[in-house]
C-alpha cells in the first residue's frame, strides 16, 4: 500500500531508513510539498516560532501533537503520513495508568510541626 506521499507502507527492510527517527525528513517533505524555500518560510505557515523548527531539527524538542495537527491542516497529509515520515510506527499509544492517579502523600510531609 502506497501512502499520500508515494511511501510503500508495507515495507519493512532491515536497512530501511525509514525506520529511524528522523525529524528532518517530515520537515523537507512538508517544504517541498508546500514549495516553500527554507525553515522560516515553513514556521510561518504552521505559525510557530522558527526556533521551534530549528530545535526540532537539532533533535531537542520533540513533535507535539499540535504541531502534528498543524502540519496535518496545512498540508492535507494524513496524521498517519506524517508520523510515517518523522518514523513514528507505533501502531497504538498506550497512555500509563498512573499518570491519571492523584499523587499519595507522605505521612508527615503535609502535617504541621508543632
Amino acid at each position: 500500500m502506497t501512502n499520500q506521499v508515494g511511501i510503500d507502507m508495507n515495507s519493512d527492510g532491515e536497512g530501511d531508513d525509514l525506520l529511524q527517527y528522523n525529524p528532518n525528513r517530515l520537515l523537507d517533505t512538508l517544504i517541498e510539498n508546500l514549495r516553500l524555500k527554507n525553515d522560516a518560510a515553513l514556521s510561518r505557515a504552521l505559525e510557530v516560532a522558527p526556533p521551534v523548527i530549528s530545535k526540532i531539527r537539532h533533535h531537542r524538542l520533540p513533535v507535539g501533537a499540535s504541531l502534528l495537527i498543524r502540519m496535518h491542516e496545512v498540508s492535507d497529509l494524513s496524521i498517519r503520513d506524517l508520523r510515517y515520515l518523522m518514523g513514528d510506527r507505533r501502531a497504538k499509544f498506550r497512555i500509563s495508568d498512573k499518570q491519571f492517579k492523584p499523587k499519595d502523600k507522605k505521612d508527615g510531609k503535609d502535617e504541621a510541626k508543632s
